[in-house]
């Protein structure tokens, strides 16, 4: 299965995530922000990176551009509930610098683990509501 790294200041959101998509078998990592997801990048390899746009210390368009730069091979969803601009500004910003798939906080789980399925290249199915 696939290694993914969830990106996202708020504890509750990681949790969540790692809830949903642990049960898809895939092995899960944390970050709190964008510097620590690129430390770990450097660390580890990883397939696909679920990240939020507004966070603190390294926030997530700069994220996602030095991902691209960096590690092109790695598949990106970006997420936001907004913040200074509303989320759909954020997340235009996003899919134009390289995010594959974007999400407006709050968003449908199936439709994130049938996002992170088609990015794996794995069969979308009908999934039960969490």
């Amino acid at each position: 299965m696939a290694k993914i790294l969830i990106v996202d200041d708020e504890t509750e959101i990681r949790k969540m995530l790692q809830r949903v998509l642990g049960r898809s078998g895939h092995t899960l990592f944390e970050a709190s922000n964008g510097q620590e997801a690129i430390e770990q990048l450097q660390r580890h390899s990883h397939d696909l990176v679920i990240t939020d746009i507004v966070m603190p210390e390294k926030e997530g368009l700069e994220t996602i551009m030095q991902i691209r730069r960096d590690f092109p091979d790695v598949k990106i969803i970006a997420m936001s509930g907004g913040g200074r601009i509303s989320a759909t500004h954020y997340l235009e910003m996003a899919q134009t610098i390289g995010a594959d798939r974007t999400f407006a906080k709050p968003f449908d789980r199936t439709d994130v683990i049938n996002a992170v399925r088609e990015l794996l290249g794995q069969e979308t199915i009908p999934i039960q509501h969490f």
